[in-house]
């Protein structure tokens, strides 16, 4: 066995400079993640932030980096029960997460999974799991406490701040905050969480040892009920592994957001203005001088005026589709099997010519088939190719390429521009926001591509995300689940 005491504590000793230096944010984390490979023995490790309503895989090594950028539902009482029962380090067999983030670790290979919840200040940030391949194995008394040491680092850095957490301007969700509740196998309450008795005005010593007061789901389904007090609940309920309690999470239905009219108007003004003035000043040439025009000046006015009338025409679609009902994720049965490389090949013949002289595609002859909305693929590609052209010098060495694996089909853009830093990676799916320093904002946009990519693709069970690629420029990856896989790929 290989020693790997050198990498880790050199892993570690790097982290710690870089953070007495001032520095640290996603870069320390992603080196804190491979260092937990290594410590533990594990073959792949990843962290999963706490961010919005539920959490996002941020940073990831080995056997897990496929995962980067999947949304996670820490929400899930199947999840909850293994995070919230028992001791701060916590390992089981993946096929008992009982959800299908459980069959994506199974069919990969990935059998055993310890993981250890990061609380910074005494506030939960997120969760940090290493994968094993051997169904049988164990981890030991040296492997757990070197998960729980590195977990306790990593809270440390997000103490510190220094760009973490990933989500910084918005609030993220702690699970512990969240109503929860176990049930042992009489369906009698064993364990009511404060967020429970609050939401409930039930307190701990009136729940604990009574029976379940609300109607229990089934499945992976979903129970409204409404409290005497007028409030919707949601409820879900999932076995515990290992035992025969029953793990509860239930919250007040979420309210929807604000809707950002101010910002939306302050960004797009300008955008939907110069397309208009532009139309508007070649359709008044046309109109005033057309018998003073020459037939190619005559062709090129005309061919401007198409050229604006089709960008205005997405742009609108793009603003109306950004401020639209953010709705559910698509039920799996309206989402049908496609061939990838077939539609992949549709998607570039409807770019744009410059574009597609831009694109160098290596396809191979076939692949499994995916399960999604065929016709959304030409947009995800667009956005995705117009955001590499961007910030690539002149249009050049963007590649499109494609494969699957065991749970998944997917297909990478990646260009030789400027790069994205590390810290950018996730912000850049925010809405309306964009790469503004310096010289490196090229060209005129909203902030939208990337924030409708990832709407569009988690909306069919998928999941996209952005990295830096090696020797120079950005890869995006897109995955969406195989046809033949067992379940739908949400988390």
């Amino acid at each position: 066995m290989v020693d790997a005491g050198p990498l880790v504590f050199g892993g570690l000793a790097e982290v710690a400079e870089e953070l007495n230096s001032g520095g640290g944010g996603i870069t320390g984390l992603q080196r804190s993640v491979e260092v937990a490979a290594a410590a533990t023995g594990a073959t792949g490790a990843a962290f999963i932030e706490y961010a919005h309503e539920n959490g996002r895989v941020v940073a990831v090594a080995g056997d897990l980096d496929w995962s980067l950028g999947r949304p996670i539902d820490l929400i899930h009482p199947a999840v909850r029960g293994l995070l919230r029962y028992g001791s701060r380090v916590r390992e089981f067999p993946s096929s008992l997460i009982g959800t299908s983030g459980g069959q994506q670790l199974y069919s990969r290979g990935l059998h055993r999974v310890m993981a250890s919840e990061v609380s910074a200040n005494g506030t939960g940030v997120g969760v940090l799991v290493v994968s094993y391949r051997d169904a049988d194995g164990a981890a030991d008394e040296e492997q757990r406490a070197a998960l729980s040491f590195l977990a306790s680092f990593v809270a440390l850095q997000y103490g510190l701040g220094r760009g973490l957490p990933v989500y910084a301007d918005a609030p993220a969700v702690e699970p512990a905050s969240e109503p929860f509740a176990v049930l042992d196998a009489e369906r009698r309450v064993r364990s009511w969480n404060p967020s429970a008795a609050r939401l409930t005005s039930r307190p701990a010593e009136a729940a604990i040892g009574e029976p379940w007061p609300f109607p229990l789901p089934s499945g992976e389904e979903i129970v409204d009920h409404q409290l005497p007090c007028g409030t919707w609940i949601e409820i879900r309920a999932a076995r515990v592994p290992a035992s025969d309690d029953l793990a509860v999470s239930f919250r007040a239905r979420p309210e929807q957001p604000p809707d950002g009219r101010d910002l939306f108007i302050a960004l797009t003004g300008h955008e939907l203005r110069t397309p208009i003035t532009v139309i508007r000043g070649y359709a008044d040439t046309l109109v005033d001088h057309w018998e003073n025009l020459a037939e190619d000046a005559r062709r090129e006015a005309i061919n401007v005026v198409g050229q604006r009338a089709r960008e205005l025409s997405r742009l609108v679609d793009r603003l109306l589709n950004a401020v639209g009902d953010d709705g559910p994720t698509v039920e799996s049965t309206t989402l049908l099997p496609f061939d990838l490389v077939e539609s992949l090949g549709a998607a570039v013949d409807e770019l744009n010519a410059e574009q597609r002289r831009s694109l160098t595609v290596t396809l191979p002859p076939n692949l499994p088939k995916t399960r999604g909305d065929r016709a959304s693929l030409a947009t995800v590609l667009a956005e995705l190719v117009t955001n590499a052209g961007k910030y690539s010098p002149n249009w050049v060495q963007i590649e499109l390429t494609a494969g699957a694996d065991a749970q998944t089909v997917w297909f990478r853009v990646s260009d030789r521009g400027i790069g994205i830093r590390p810290e950018h990676v996730e912000r850049a799916f925010d809405r309306f926001w964009q790469l503004e320093t310096g010289d490196q904002r090229t060209s005129s946009g909203v902030g939208l591509g990337l924030y409708l990519v990832r709407r569009i693709v988690e909306r069919q069970h998928g999941w996209v995300s952005l990295r830096p690629r090696r020797g120079g420029g950005t890869v995006a990856e897109v995955r969406l689940p195989r046809a033949d896989a067992d379940g739908p790929g949400e988390a």
